[in-house]
């Protein structure tokens, strides 16, 4: 006797207990982005590493300007990447462009256009009058932003473009992160053919393998196609021991209990631990999940309905989160909201049901409109979705104004 289908909490508990952070690696802040610190970082400088000028002006002694006027002797003029060369001391003045370090002396800078050049040549001069200055006026002092030694980032952080331009101003040129996992990528079926092929007579296209390839992508991983693996245990034991070289692998087709559907016994025959096989959903109760363990190796195996719908649908249930946790994100679920329905809805099914639906939005407030889908096989439907509604098992009559949970697929 079968064991009963576990509910999707159940079987997405079991997922993500078997999904651990895989081993940080080293990259270079280019290669970071998207990726999450498996370590704190800590700032190997001072930011900003010297006192600078926040505006174009002059640098000089605040108390020169204590009465509100002064003419002052320029020494010189500093620009961005310049050192400075000079001391400025009571009645003298430095020009200074924005970003400049602040010359040894100078305690403030006067805005230029609060200044007037009164002499130029071999000893040019600056009229101020437009009242005293503070001291610090116009400065950023040296660490002010990040000192040596502070943690900028802390371990788990998914790193964004900022993060990389923070990265860049501590002087980190690597970071330790958690890798994007290496998914392979098998559609099984005889029935299937290659895309961009013209199907013949019992034949179909094989549109879950590209389908699955891009899911992996949006969903942070590095998808490799296998192909098409033929229903015959040999082709498939050889196209599935490739596949257990990544870290995860994730089949389509070939997971219920027909003569053909294989691909249990093959994963079985090559060492993959079966740790669930149905869940109480629709679509999508035939999938599998089992774990590989081979020396230091450890792979993750999918094996997701063939129907496209139900396998879109797995993918986003129980393979989106546990690449997330792969790559050390917690949660990388779907986004769930509580939405009504936009107008009365007639479901049936003695199962959970994920129906393809579309936000809509209105003055009152967004609105989900389930679409009319055509079943498990109806991806033209699921391609205009951008969410999926959960009804609960049980054929009843929903209103416009019952609450449902909704999950986002992430569609513009």
């Amino acid at each position: 006797m079968k064991p009963p289908a576990l509910e999707v909490d159940q079987a997405l508990s079991l997922v993500l207990g078997r999904a651990e952070p895989l081993p940080p690696i080293a990259v270079q802040i280019p290669d970071a982005l998207g990726l999450v610190l498996a370590e704190d970082v800590v700032s190997r400088v001072d930011s900003p590493p010297f006192d600078k000028a926040l505006m174009d002006g002059y640098a000089v002694v605040a108390a020169d300007l204590a009465e509100g006027t002064a003419e002052l002797r320029v020494l010189a003029e500093l620009t961005a990447g310049d050192a400075p060369r000079h001391r400025v001391v009571p009645g003298t003045a430095t020009r200074i462009m924005t970003g400049a370090p602040l010359p040894d002396g100078a305690d403030a800078v006067v805005v230029l256009e609060d200044t007037e050049c009164i002499a130029t040549g071999q000893r040019p001069m600056v009229r101020m009058s437009h009242g005293p200055v503070s001291v610090g006026r116009h400065i950023l002092r040296r660490g002010t932003l990040v000192r040596q030694g502070e943690t900028v980032l802390r371990a788990g952080r998914r790193l964004s473009a900022v993060d990389q331009g923070l990265l860049a101003e501590t002087a980190t040129s690597e970071v330790r992160v958690h890798p994007r996992p290496h998914v392979a990528v098998l559609a099984t079926g005889s029935e299937l053919v290659a895309p961009g092929e013209i199907a013949g007579p019992g034949q179909i296209p094989n549109s879950n393998g590209p389908m699955l390839c891009g899911l992996v992508a949006q969903a942070g991983g590095q998808p490799s196609d296998l192909g098409i693996g033929r229903d015959d245990p040999a082709e498939l034991l050889r196209l599935m021991t490739r596949g257990l070289e990544s870290d995860v692998l994730v089949l389509s087709g070939g997971v219920s209990t027909g003569d053909h559907d294989y691909v249990p016994r093959v994963l079985a025959e090559l060492g993959v631990e079966q740790v669930l096989h149905r869940v109480r959903l629709k679509p999508g109760k035939p999938f599998w999940f089992g774990v590989a363990a081979h020396r230091a190796r450890r792979t993750l195996v999918f094996g997701l309905p063939g129907n496209p719908v139900s396998c879109l649908v797995c993918f986003e249930l129980f393979v989106r989160p546990a690449l997330g946790r792969l790559a050390g994100v917690w949660n990388s679920q779907l986004r769930r909201r509580e939405l009504r329905l936009a107008e009365p809805f007639d479901h049936r099914g003695d199962r959970p049901t994920y129906y393809p639906a579309r936000l809509r939005q209105e003055a009152g407030g967004d609105r989900i409109e389930p679409l009319a889908w055509q079943g498990s096989a109806d991806l033209r439907t699921i391609a205009e979705a951008d969410a999926l509604v959960l009804f609960p098992a049980g054929s009843r009559r929903y209103g416009p104004d019952e609450p449902l949970t909704v999950l986002m697929l992430g569609r513009p």
